[in-house]
């Protein structure tokens, strides 16, 4: 018995080093569990348990270049049970809560007299990591709050499943799942490579406020009214009623209700003086909380064959095989990430029988071979474009397969997603993933493909997930986006330093024709370049897009599908005719600063990026802020406005949101 707990002790540990420090998975959550139970059962029979043990710490590796600090209040990891029963005779008949055990990296954010101070991970629950540094590039951590005394934020860094699948398609790296990305990401120095990755701050309970809140869910409605997107909760009176809850909410994590990836449920007292007087087992807090997982319904099947999608350069193999029911829903594929996750599972041809599940509910996983039949082939070329191919390491340590042809459609994915884009064509229903799908088939390979979507429709509905319904949808957004403004199709053209403003500016000048001819027959870098707003930059830009024959060619080909309305819409009112605004720091009474931007552009005005003396307002709701365009503002004499401001001064309409 000695010797196979020191076994899972070490094969545990090594799991745990690579799961938390974003490298490759090398065991997944269903192997976890499983031997964590196992290793949990050996130690209560013989009463051995190692100082290293995952069941005496939590492992959580920091990031690399961050320094090691005590947290005021330990963050010690939850205790967890299968057993619905277990979670009722927990609770004792006292008021609890009931909300999602989001899979993500802990953070503390610890506030005093209204500003960030320090945010750190949850380390190994006495000491963290300090990342404070990178607080700025992660969503939902305000660094000033309208809270004048102190405040401990307990949450998840989570990233969702689209941004997930986004971040893979569109990079070619290499992650197992969200968690892993959102850890590997706080390994990063790069604040705008991290910004990018769209990691979200959640918080899950505040650990200590001045404020008389002795309810938990006081707590999270506070955060609430300070502008946190808190954790989805609901409040269990009567914990008799937690087998009705538990059923509901697992029933939510079924459909995928969840806005974030989640693991399991977190049954929390109302009560938090009395879950702060509990006793620590282990590294768990008694009281602070317990965690339900769920148990993952596995099936065996037979593997059909292994697909090869690619996307971003990177070539992945996916599973396809027979139909199978997992938690209520019919499963046929799932993706095997890369060649290493293909050759530690021993996956062989077609007939292979495997075992597959949904992790957390959602996302379907070939977690063991069986049977094996055949060999498993790596292709010799892309399986788009039929060009050379190379094998490598990716940054994890996985092997992965790539495509060399930089004029592969497949390593062209951003460029239609931007063009299907809301800013762009506005074709709804067109998901990065869908496109990927459609270029994979070889349907689409520039964007007039696009328009010939029709004529594959027969194809289109063979593919998982598309009715009738979906594909009628499909086609008709296609239809519908051919009436295009030139301002959204010149952006959608995907041309460098040619964003939404520019390609505005260009067409308050000229027609897309005459910029093509200007660019390929004229002196366009000059005439281009002054226009205000654009410079020699941009301007050389655009023209050399347009000088490229083959995307000159694939331009007009689009122009044949489309019908381009040349002229912009005129302002919707005169209120800030003629007016230049500037928008900096944080915007409360609108959605974004976009938002904002929109209505003062409809009311004749002008918003820049810079202050200048051209600037009339400078709009920032701190006017003691220390930022470089106060700064500029004062020196130029530039008025400054908060938003309610701006909105009495030019008699605008309410907010945005």
């Amino acid at each position: 018995m000695e010797e196979r707990i020191r076994s899972l002790i070490d094969r545990l540990n090594a799991a745990s080093e690579a799961y938390y420090g974003g490298k490759r998975e090398i065991m997944t959550d269903y192997e976890w569990d499983a031997a964590f139970d196992e290793l949990s059962r050996l130690e209560a029979e013989s009463g051995l348990i190692y100082p290293d043990s995952p069941t005496q710490r939590v492992s959580e590796a920091p990031p690399a270049h961050s320094l090691e600090e005590r947290h005021e209040f330990p963050a010690l990891s939850l205790a967890k049970t299968k057993d619905v029963g277990e979670l009722v005779k927990w609770a004792g008949g006292k008021p609890v809560w009931c909300s999602w055990k989001e899979d993500g990296l802990t953070l503390v954010a610890t506030y005093e007299n209204g500003l960030l101070r320090r945010l750190l991970t949850r380390g190994n629950g006495v000491t963290g990591a300090n990342v404070t540094s990178l607080a700025e590039a992660l969503h939902g951590i305000p660094r000033r709050i309208a809270e004048t005394g102190k405040l401990v934020i307990r949450g998840e860094a989570v990233i969702s499943y689209a941004d997930f699948e986004a971040f893979l398609l569109e990079s070619g790296e290499d992650y197992a799942n969200p968690r892993n990305l959102a850890s590997g990401s706080l390994s990063l120095k790069d604040t705008d490579e991290i910004r990018r990755r769209h990691i979200r701050f959640v918080p899950f309970t505040l650990v200590y406020t001045e404020r008389d809140l002795p309810g938990w869910g006081q707590r999270l409605s506070y955060l609430d009214k300070l502008g946190f997107e808190t954790v989805q909760r609901e409040s269990v009176p009567d914990p008799d009623m937690l087998p009705q809850v538990i059923s509901r909410w697992s029933d939510r994590a079924d459909k995928g209700l969840s806005p974030y990836p989640v693991d399991g449920l977190v049954i929390t007292y109302d009560d938090t003086v009395y879950a702060s007087g509990g006793s620590v087992t282990g590294h768990h807090m008694t009281r602070a909380g317990l965690a339900f997982k769920w148990a993952d319904e596995s099936a065996d099947t037979v593997l059909e064959r292994v697909e090869w999608s690619c996307a971003a350069s990177a070539i992945t193999p996916v599973a396809v095989f027979r139909p199978v029911r997992l938690e209520g829903t019919t499963v046929t594929r799932s993706t095997l990430h890369n060649i290493s996750e293909c050759r530690r599972l021993g996956l062989g041809g077609a007939g292979t029988r495997i075992r597959v599940i949904k992790a957390n509910k959602i996302i379907p996983k070939v977690i063991g071979v069986l049977e094996k039949q055949g060999d498993f082939t790596v292709p010799a070329a892309c399986p788009v474009c039929g060009g050379e191919v190379s094998l490598r390491l990716s940054a994890s340590g996985a092997e992965t397969l790539h495509c060399l042809n930089a004029s592969c459609p497949a390593r062209q994915i951003r460029r239609f997603a931007r063009f299907v884009s809301k800013p762009g064509m506005n074709i709804d229903g067109l998901s990065t993933q869908t496109l990927v799908r459609l270029i994979n088939l070889g349907l689409v390979k520039e964007y007039a493909d696009l328009y010939h979507l029709s004529a594959h429709a027969d194809r289109i509905r063979e593919l998982e997930g598309f009715g009738e319904r979906s594909v009628s949808n499909l086609l008709s957004s296609v239809e519908k986006s051919r009436d295009v403004a030139g301002k959204k199709l010149l952006y959608a053209l995907n041309i460098p330093l040619c964003g939404p403003e520019v390609a505005k500016l260009l067409l308050s000048r000229h027609s897309l024709e005459e910029i093509r001819t200007l660019s390929r027959e004229g002196n366009g870098e000059d005439v281009f370049a002054s226009i205000d707003g654009i410079g020699p930059e941009k301007s050389a830009a655009v023209v050399r897009w347009f000088r490229d024959d083959s995307q000159d060619a694939a331009f007009r080909r689009l122009l044949a599908e489309v019908h381009v309305s040349e002229t912009d819409k005129t302002p919707a009112g005169t209120l800030c005719q003629g007016l230049v605004f500037v928008i900096t720091g944080e915007v409360t009474r609108f959605r974004n600063r976009a938002a904002l931007k929109a209505l003062i552009e409809a009311q004749g005005g002008k918003v820049t990026g810079s202050v200048t003396k051209k600037t009339d307002y400078l709009i920032n709701n701190d006017r003691s802020s220390g930022s470089a365009k106060n700064k500029k503002a004062a020196e130029l004499g530039v008025p400054v406005l908060s938003e309610d401001e701006l909105i009495r001064r030019f008699s605008l309409q309410g907010s945005e949101g």
